[in-house]
């Protein structure tokens, strides 16, 4: 039996937050035989909710979630992504180092850190060398590339340049690297760091489903919506509303379709390009649009299962050569319904399964083009594409997934100590 400790700043227990992988991943490693002791800020990401006290001195707490233990750090409280969440970001990263005084009985055979963001990685890693253990670090996020194309960064400035230079350093001493998208490889190679980063050690891990979980959920958890039960051609978004989802185009491509009277957009999520929205469509009269806010994610699986069509929308950016790995696809794929992504990622899952539409042009015509393609395909044809949809999602469920994980955690022990 070998002891895991797996530190992400965002693995909240899922009661409190929607971020199930390292749950399900901790879950499958348990069936195993492995023991996982997740370590966690006390902050939940994205909310402005923090489970420790301010009254409560003390730094960790800890709790139970079916058969894994988890330990909240106490970390303050942030909103947005503004000073306060670099403070908080630091300071988790900061305390990780506190960690054996308190929790070295357990005698950990392995360090599995996964990265939202860069420095809790760099420390864990260095966590890990003071005590002489493997460390496989994940990458979910390429930053500093990611801060480059969502902000007025460019690659020129200082401290870009340092946080590439902190990547680099991550890249190079991790004993097992883990990238949830499937060109980490290409990413390693075009940063010309293949000279000291062994690419041997390279892993992908990709986000995915439970797909028994998810069969459960539409049986227990329907919801009551009239919108849903309308015999219309019903596409789903489910997520977030943001600028970065570029959900605007959908709308714009809404427009296009409204002499479709059969054909209804039907959106379940919430951010700040909602009310924009919502004015988009009273001005221009679109009543083929349906803004619905936000759900409990209890309700996406039986929701999705109801579109003829679900439909993925974010921003096109240089970020998706190296592929993708979006939680709404691997949703979309287990309710076995046909996808149109508005980004054709390299390493393109739609495309490799034949579950969808991937478009290489990012415009409203381009959209409603697509829409209209599934809307009118012949019944054997969207009856295959369902399934492959089905079928594709088999290989992305978390137990497959574990397999992976389980294969990068052994090269990290049977390569620790040796030269990288």
């Amino acid at each position: 039996m070998k002891n895991i400790w797996l530190i992400n700043h965002y693995a909240s227990p899922p009661i409190y937050y929607d971020g199930f992988r390292h749950y399900k991943l901790a879950q499958h490693l348990i069936a195993k035989g492995y023991k996982v002791h997740i370590f966690t800020a006390s902050t939940i990401h994205a909310s402005n909710e923090n489970l420790i006290e301010k009254s409560d001195k003390n730094k960790f707490c800890d709790c139970e979630y079916g058969e894994i233990k988890y330990t909240l750090i106490k970390e303050t409280d942030y909103c947005g992504n503004g000073l306060k969440r670099i403070k908080n970001m630091l300071g988790f990263s900061y305390d990780i180092r506190k960690l054996w005084k308190v929790y070295g009985y357990e005698n950990p055979d392995i360090i599995y850190v996964s990265s939202p963001h860069i420095f809790s990685a760099r420390k864990a890693e260095k966590f890990a060398k003071r005590h002489n253990l493997p460390c496989v670090v994940e990458i979910r996020d390429l930053w500093p590339l990611s801060i480059v194309e969502y902000s007025r960064f460019s690659n020129s400035n200082p401290l870009i340049r340092y946080l590439y230079g902190y990547e680099k350093r991550i890249y190079k001493n991790a004993d097992a690297l883990i990238f949830t998208m499937e060109g980490g490889k290409d990413y390693i190679r075009d940063k010309k760091w293949n000279k000291v980063v062994n690419l041997d050690k390279v892993f992908n891990v990709n986000n995915g489903l439970d797909i028994g979980e998810q069969e459960m959920q539409r049986k227990e958890f329907i919801l009551e919506d009239i919108d849903l039960q309308r015999d219309v051609f019903k596409i789903i978004y489910a997520g977030s509303v943001r600028i970065a989802n570029s959900i605007d185009m959908i709308i714009k491509a809404m427009d296009i379709l409204k002499p479709y009277k059969n054909i209804r957009l039907i959106i379940y999520g919430d951010g700040d390009s909602k009310k924009s929205i919502e004015k988009y469509c009273i001005d221009n009269g679109l009543n083929n649009v349906v803004l619905k806010g936000r759900i409990n994610s209890k309700y996406i699986p039986y929701v999705c299962a109801q579109a003829d069509l679900n439909i993925i929308s974010v921003k096109q950016t240089t970020i998706s050569k190296y592929g993708v790995s979006w939680n709404k696809l691997f949703d979309y794929m287990g309710a076995g319904k046909p996808i149109v992504s508005t980004v054709k990622p390299n390493y393109d899952l739609i495309e490799k399964y034949n579950c969808g539409i991937s478009l290489t042009e990012q415009t409203p015509e381009a959209i409603a083009t697509a829409i209209l393609r599934i809307y009118n395909m012949p019944q054997n044809e969207y009856m295959q594409m369902c399934e492959n949809a089905r079928q594709a999602a088999k290989d992305y469920d978390y137990s497959v997934l574990t397999d992976k994980l389980e294969e990068a955690m052994q090269y990290a022990i049977e390569h620790h100590g040796v030269k990288k």
